[in-house]
């Protein structure tokens, strides 16, 4: 059962002119499908417009670093762990209108769900306010975790592992060999290959991304005691 979406505007001091839209932003296509109604999926593609928009132009103004530094950063901070992580920081999952499937394998805390919504969420106030009002969800949200990963490490080791086997023109396969756990809680294990059949590292991650991801960093550091060797 979800809660009342009113709390949902109270939480960012939104009014909604068009309270369809905020209904719509809630709705997964699921139960779309369910009740013949229309899902988020159009507001998504907006929410992730805005996100590119508003978040590069934040970053643009905090980092005087190059184009491609900017553009990784970015990517970094929309991806679908970082939106899981902002739809979590206010429980989004409990507004969901979900299908009775998705009900049952507690929908309202998979990943994919949860970025979707929450991208749903921004281009529905964009679409009903404007920008200045969508900053009042990105401000409370967004930025703090933008700030406090500006000064971070790098922490994309699969671009890093790439731009190292490039040089020697190798190629990189990555495969998840694994899941398990319930929906809600998921273990993906990931390992990745070089020219398709060295096998360079393996790493686990609740998603598939950070998987992938300590998969490159175990190459990374195999790479790295191999040349003190």
């Amino acid at each position: 059962m979800s809660k009342d979406l009113s709390y949902l505007e109270k939480l960012f001091n939104l009014s909604f002119n068009n309270k369809s839209l905020l209904v719509r932003a809630m709705t997964h296509s699921s139960f779309a499908n369910e009740n013949n109604t229309l899902s988020n999926e159009r507001l998504e593609f907006i929410g992730d417009a805005v996100l590119d928009l508003v978040v590069g132009r934040y970053l643009y103004d905090h980092i005087p670093e190059a184009e491609g530094v900017l553009t990784k950063k970015r990517a970094q901070e929309v991806c679908e762990d970082a939106l899981v992580g902002y739809a979590k920081s206010f429980n989004l999952g409990d507004y969901l209108l979900l299908g009775k499937g998705e009900e049952l394998s507690l929908g309202r805390s998979k990943p994919g769900i949860l970025a979707d919504a929450f991208e749903a969420f921004i281009g529905a106030i964009y679409i009903d306010k404007n920008l200045e009002e969508t900053y009042k969800v990105l401000k409370k949200v967004v930025f703090p975790h933008v700030k406090a990963d500006l000064d971070k490490e790098d922490d994309d080791f699969k671009s890093k592992l790439q731009e190292l086997v490039q040089s020697d023109k190798r190629t990189l396969r990555y495969e998840i060999i694994s899941e398990r756990g319930p929906a809600h809680d998921r273990e993906f294990v990931s390992r990745v290959y070089m020219d398709d059949t060295i096998m360079m590292g393996q790493g686990k991650g609740k998603t598939k991304k950070e998987a992938e991801q300590k998969a490159a960093f175990s190459a990374l550091k195999k790479l790295a005691d191999n040349e003190k060797e």
